[in-house]
């Protein structure tokens, strides 16, 4: 899942050089008077993300404007490809989150497996602003017969420690400068509640890390060499300013520390890379982190893709309140036939991997924007 980002998937292979060095082979003015002139409003860019991640969150107000608030800060939550799956409908005192399946990302995701757990950090993001807001949310996950998430809010102040990461937080794709994290870190790591057969494994020595990143880099390969795969991710990527308003969704290239370029050059440039630079790309940035967390759960369906997206948010917004950064490299959990194999490494029993993060120390990139809240209420 990689918005703000979060990303649902996976890092892009675009590199800053190398984008430098297609835009200087076609001529610089063309790409940038292409990029600048045929589209200016890509001046507004920071004042929209401005407008999305740093508004005030508004309590004490009347419950119908109090409700709003709280899925403005639901749609913060992270996203595979930041798709942001999602419709919320408020009824009453009850606020009802739905996959939106035009969303989909079949080639990366057929089973909505990463839709789910999407859908997941969308609930756990709406719990911590209730609560911030004098709510407890009262949560009812999809069963045979709703295939829909609910959260009655009934008055009731709880705390809510990690709300105020939340603006904070995004899956940070570049290189981090690998300094080890301190052992007070992995305790409060590991501190974080898991619940609904949901568990995580902290891996920061060399051996465990490396053995990770080959599937990590085997999973590239598969996934690159796949067009299909690809064409999805191509589709997703905004690789420019003006991309990026348009849509807002999606992976806009500057918020993976890379410079805006046409579309037609940046298509290019991807359709152009190789399975295996896109596996050294990724094993560089994992090397880059002070360690890897995988996220398993007991099953698969839709409860634990949930529980499973409930505590990667949690797992994020206490690694953001520490000051690191954190970013997806899910391809062992992707890739079916590396799935049961990476099971079998990690030694989950009948359990399977869900998830696999980062985490680190890097500088902090701009982030994703997120669609208006009228576009996703119904």
């Amino acid at each position: 899942m990689q918005d703000n980002q979060p990303p649902a998937a996976k890092p892009t292979p675009l590199t800053r050089r190398k984008f430098v060095g297609a835009i200087a082979a076609v001529g610089m003015s063309a790409v940038l008077g292409e990029v600048l002139l045929t589209y200016p409003p890509w001046l507004d860019y920071g004042r929209q993300e401005k407008s999305i991640w740093t508004t005030p969150f508004q309590t004490g107000t009347a419950l119908p404007a109090q409700m709003r608030e709280i899925v403005r800060c639901a749609t913060l939550a992270p996203s595979g490809h930041n798709t942001q799956p999602w419709k919320f409908a408020v009824l009453g005192d009850t606020i009802h989150i739905l996959p939106d399946l035009s969303r989909r990302l079949p080639a990366v995701d057929p089973h909505d497996r990463e839709l789910w757990i999407s859908l997941g950090c969308a609930l756990e993001n709406l719990t911590l602003a209730a609560n911030a807001a004098g709510y407890d949310a009262e949560s009812a996950l999809p069963t045979s017969s709703s295939d829909f998430i609910s959260a009655q809010l009934v008055r009731h102040p709880l705390p809510a420690p990690l709300f105020n990461a939340i603006p904070h937080r995004q899956n940070n794709r570049s290189l981090y400068d690998g300094r080890p994290v301190s052992s007070a870190e992995i305790r409060m790591l590991e501190a974080v509640k898991s619940s609904g057969g949901v568990t995580t494994q902290i891996f920061t020595d060399t051996s465990h890390k490396e053995a990770i990143i080959e599937y990590i880099k085997s999973g590239d390969r598969k996934q690159f060499g796949t067009p299909a795969f690809v064409s999805e991710l191509t589709s997703w990527i905004r690789f420019n300013q003006p991309e990026a308003l348009r849509s807002r969704d999606g992976l806009y290239t500057r918020c993976t520390g890379n410079p805006d370029v046409p579309r037609w050059l940046g298509s290019r440039f991807l359709a152009a890379s190789t399975a295996g630079q896109q596996a050294d790309t990724s094993a560089q940035k994992a090397r880059s982190s002070s360690g890897l967390i995988v996220i398993s759960a007991a099953q698969d369906d839709k409860q634990h893709w949930i529980e499973t997206g409930r505590l990667y948010e949690r797992l994020v917004l206490t690694t953001t309140a520490a000051g690191l950064q954190t970013a997806f490299l899910n391809q062992p959990a992707e890739v079916p036939e590396l799935r049961s194999q990476f099971q079998s490494y990690l030694r989950l029993g009948t359990a399977l991997p869900q998830l696999v993060l980062r985490f680190g120390h890097g500088l902090a990139l701009p982030h994703s924007l997120r669609r208006p809240l009228d576009d996703v209420l119904v």
